[in-house]
Parts: structure tokens; sequence; C-alpha cells
């Protein structure tokens, strides 16, 4: 179960799920050091989804890593994970202080500039759960962040900035999807690592 006392904030979701966001869960020199360590230390790669027949690059670097068991699929591929480095492994344990939630794997995005991105989806794959809670921590430029509600309304825009938390919980990936836009005003790289609970499915 979550704690978002914790966080010291409200749920930012106007209904169907919860969401909360913390702007200070490390501080700039924690964050700065995870992001410099984290471009070397875990297994970037450039994936390659097939979309109507056409194969295209993913416009962002990926990482896949956590415990053995905790093999990941999702665009088709399946994902098996590297094993947890000494920053991620102090990050997820991090996360669980604050949230006294549980995560066995973790998703690394590397966003180079503005111009990688993430287009609209929601994280609801049955190896997930039912009401998956996931753990979203930003490093590096800040980002817009988007939400909107199935129904068409409402929706939410944040920015996600160096060194922040987010958690998304409940029926939030069954009732809302999100994206992170493309920016051409963003110039810096962003890492963004989102901790997930894997369950085993047959």
């Amino acid at each position: 179960m979550a704690s978002p006392q914790a966080l010291g904030s409200d749920n930012l979701a106007e209904r169907d799920g919860e969401l909360y966001y913390q702007a200070g869960f490390l501080d700039a020199a924690e964050a700065d050091h995870a992001l410099q360590v984290l471009q070397g230390e875990m297994a970037w790669d450039q994936e390659v989804v097939t979309i109507v027949g056409r194969r295209i690059q993913v416009p962002r670097l990926v990482a896949w890593h956590g415990d053995p068991e905790a093999i990941y699929r999702y665009s088709g591929l399946n994902h098996l994970p590297k094993p947890w480095t000494p920053t991620l492994h102090a990050l997820r344990e991090r996360v669980k202080t604050v949230s006294d939630l549980r995560f066995n794997s973790v998703l690394g995005n590397w966003y180079r500039t503005g111009e990688d991105s993430m287009g609209w989806h929601a994280d609801q794959e049955k190896s997930l759960g039912a009401n998956p809670w996931i753990a979203s921590v930003s490093l590096g430029a800040e980002r817009l962040f988007k939400l909107r509600h199935n129904s068409g309304k409402p929706s939410l825009e944040l920015f996600l900035g160096h060194g922040s938390l987010l958690l998304m919980g409940g029926c939030l990936q069954h009732r809302w999807r999100h994206c992170l836009p493309k920016s051409r005003s963003v110039t810096g790289a962003r890492i963004n690592l989102t901790f997930r609970l894997i369950h085993p499915t047959e």
C-alpha cells in the first residue's frame, strides 16, 4: 500500500486512479550523480518495432533491469532483465522507503534530446497485475508529461523535474493514457526510471 502522505502530495488524478508527485525526491547533487552514472551503468539499446508492417526505431534508448524472473513483454518484444546495478538498487530502496511499495524491475528510457519522445499509451500489460503501482524517477532535463482520461476529459499536464518522483496507481493505467511529447525547446538529456512489479504469467 502506498503512503502518499510521505510524499507530501495530494492525489492529482481528479478521478479513476491515484497520482502523486514529489519534486525533491533527490536533491540536486544526488540527481546529477545518478544521471551521470546511469548513462554508463545501464544496458542501453536502440529498439526496433514493427508497426503496420514497417520496422522503425523507437525514438529513445531503452534498458530493462531487475530480478531474473522479471521478464516483461510489451510492443511485441520480450525484455529479459539485466542485473540490478548499484545505483538502480539504491534508488529502488529509496523509493520503497517513501512509498512502502515493492518493485522487482525497472524500465529505463533515455531521451537524448527533446526530439526523443514517448507516444500515448497505458501500462496495462497482464504481467503488471490488476491495478499496478509504477514509480517514475526523472533525471536530467525537465520534460512535459501529459495525461488524459479515456473519456476525453479530464486531462492533466505536469512538468517532471530533475530528481522528481511520480507515483501512479489504482486504476489509473486502465482509465488514463499518458505520453511524453517532443519538445524543440529541450536540448538536454533526460533519463526516466519506471520501477515496476512484474507478476509471472502463463
